[in-house]
């Protein structure tokens, strides 16, 4: 399931976030790489260590905590502190699947990666190419969305990112380990929670709003992992 979150941050945050990351001193992406994806990914990253970092990707997941169409596709368990990459002219990372488990630096603790999502940064007018690539049963799917804007898909994924031609292509990525390990069920609960939303709001007293309510959350109660 590919899920286009719009406006994770505001086009002012994601505007003043920018400018800060584009004065910040960059590293080799790969320092971060398994040895396999460490072969196809020629782009810069920013140190996981960094106070900026930190400050942004605090920033981020505050924000996919207070966003219903989030929360309501991920279901979140743990998310991994948000990751910010920068592809300048004539970089670009192959195809390559992310890493079952990632360590949370400075902790004890380790997620399994569910879900995989990109937060653009960069307005898409500024850059060409860079263009997120996402392989699933129905083929490739092509990603370039709006500074601010998230696409949030399975870990699963084939996936690569088109060398940029112009400009410079600034993300923040990261991974989430869901409440729901299971894609196919997932997708379910997102559909069944977009419906009754839209049947609530279409109307508010059909008891088949409670109905559909409890088989939601009896489902929920049935596939997920504390």
């Amino acid at each position: 399931m590919l899920v286009h979150v719009p406006q994770v941050l505001t086009p002012d945050h994601a505007e003043t976030a920018l400018a800060q990351l584009m004065a910040a001193e960059w590293v080799d992406g790969r320092a971060t790489a398994g040895p396999l994806a460490a072969r196809a990914k020629d782009n810069r990253q920013l140190p996981e260590a960094s106070p900026l970092a930190r400050e942004l990707g605090e920033t981020i997941v505050r924000a996919l905590e207070k966003n219903p169409p989030f929360m309501s596709a991920a279901l979140p368990k743990r998310i991994f502190p948000p990751l910010f990459n920068r592809y300048d002219e004539g970089m670009g990372f192959g195809a390559h699947v992310d890493n079952a488990i990632r360590h949370v630096p400075g902790s004890s603790f380790r997620i399994r990666t569910d879900l995989s999502a990109t937060l653009f940064l960069s307005p898409p007018e500024t850059y060409d190419g860079g263009e997120l690539v996402i392989e699933d049963t129905y083929g490739a799917h092509k990603v370039k969305l709006p500074a601010g804007d998230l696409i949030l898909y399975p870990a699963t994924s084939l996936h690569r990112v088109t060398k940029v031609t112009r400009g410079s292509r600034i993300a923040a990525f990261f991974w989430i380990q869901s409440l729901v390990k299971d894609d196919g069920e997932r997708t379910l609960l997102f559909e069944l929670d977009g419906a009754i939303r839209e049947l609530g709001t279409d109307h508010p007293e059909h008891p088949s709003v409670v109905r559909l309510t409890a088989t939601y959350h009896n489902l929920l109660r049935r596939w997920s992992e504390l």
